[in-house]
């Protein structure tokens, strides 16, 4: 399952190089190259019903195959896309990719709560969040080098090149670098399918899932904090989405070079991991895990501030730091909107991953957003209203449940 939360990591951190990368070799401004996350995260919104409904018929065993396989297939249609040079293709590559983890999300979830004793749950999803984060880091890292290792170069060459045959060569052997890592990525993520077909792992349903995660809590949800619940948890993915690939746009507005801006994502998921390392400390040892998400939204607001206050490039350390106050925030927020939504466990996990398009929604905001107000008061104004939100929602349920929420089995580690 770790292995499972790696190559999830993996592809899904990728997005914030791919942003840069595509803006290079695609010659498209900001709003056209953060279609990325666009295309990639409002697969969550489409896929996840048809997931449940395929994960109910097929078990969750299976459709952890089906799942690897799909994103196997849109993981090559991207590198073969890039590599003519056809940016719609490219595109309908990652929203292939995003179907595929949708189902893998749907299915991998139960998985992590029943594989071990539910006393122990919080402490297998840190393991996931290092897993997932892990390979967030080593993802964008192995790009920048692989792929874009004289971006700077490259794109003053496209600048100053004319039009012709020139530029166009440049912008081929550009693209080309990306179809090799690709095809391995695919072969990879078929291998990954082939031995989980192999392996022991148990054929288990998404009803028998769903039933133990209503055990402690044999009741209907109740829409409005489910729904509420479901929008908190769309803020958080947009935010974490913003730290981690918006990051490069911040830092190129303040001057830093495309050979700095690259491995961004690689410094936000380097503290997103730490996060999850203290997590897995102080909590439940020191802090629930609802008073700990209030820290984390707190932490935030604060960073957010230092980052409008300060000048230099202190601004993008302070995003990256947000990868920190974000880790935890979403192993505590999800068990617990599980936990409202009573017996209705199997829809409430779809509403949930469905909810991680909100990834695709906040940076479109952004870059929509920066020519009238600035970067630093776009990503400002978008990420301190959605903490509180999540901070507010926390302590309402708190006050309701008098401090002790139920708790639902079924978790996830990562997006």
């Amino acid at each position: 399952m770790a292995a499972l939360f790696f190559s999830i990591g993996f592809v899904t951190w990728l997005n914030g190089p791919l942003i840069t990368f595509v803006q290079v070799a695609f010659n498209l401004s900001d709003v056209a190259s953060f279609l990325v996350p666009v295309c990639f995260y409002l697969a969550y919104f489409i896929f996840p019903l048809p997931a449940t409904l395929l994960s109910r018929r097929i078990g969750l065993r299976r459709g952890l195959i089906v799942a690897l396989v799909i994103m196997a297939a849109g993981t090559a249609l991207f590198g073969e896309c890039v590599n003519a040079r056809l940016y719609a293709g490219a595109l309908s590559g990652l929203t292939v990719i995003g179907a595929g983890l949708s189902l893998l999300q749907i299915t991998i979830n139960p998985y992590v709560s029943l594989l071990g004793d539910h006393d122990r749950a919080a402490q297998r999803i840190a393991i996931m969040g290092v897993a997932n984060k892990f390979a967030g880091i080593l993802a964008p890292m192995l790009f920048a080098v692989i792929v874009m290792p004289h971006v700077g170069e490259v794109a003053a060459s496209i600048r100053d090149a004319p039009p012709g045959p020139e530029r166009e060569a440049i912008l081929t052997r550009f693209t080309h670098a990306v179809h090799a890592p690709y095809a391995m990525m695919a072969l990879l993520l078929l291998v990954f399918a082939v031995l989980v077909a192999r392996s022991a792992l148990p054929d288990i349903s998404l009803e028998s899932a769903a039933s133990t995660s209503s055990a402690a809590a044999p009741r209907r949800a109740h829409p409005l904090w489910l729904g509420t619940g479901v929008l908190a948890m769309f803020l958080y993915v947009g935010v974490e989405v913003l730290a981690g690939d918006a990051i490069g746009l911040y830092g190129r507005s303040l001057g830093l070079s495309l050979d700095v801006t690259k491995y961004l994502t690689a410094l936000t998921l380097a503290s997103m991991m730490a996060g999850y390392i203290v997590g897995m400390i102080v909590v439940p040892r020191f802090f629930t895990q609802e008073r700990y998400l209030l820290l984390s939204c707190t932490a935030g607001i604060a960073i957010c501030l230092l980052a409008m206050i300060t000048s230099g490039t202190t601004p993008v350390l302070c995003v990256a730091l947000l990868g920190f106050a974000n880790a935890m925030i979403l192993p505590a927020l999800f068990p617990v909107v599980l936990a409202e939504a009573g017996t209705d466990g199997a829809r409430a996990t779809a509403l949930l991953v469905m909810a991680f398009s909100g990834g695709a929604v906040l940076p479109q905001l952004f870059v929509h957003l920066v020519p009238a107000l600035g970067t630093k008061a776009a990503f400002m104004s978008l990420a301190i209203p959605s903490y509180i939100f999540i901070a507010a929602w926390m302590l309402l349920i708190c006050f309701r449940t008098a401090g002790h929420p139920p708790k639902a089995a079924i978790v996830t580690a990562g997006d």
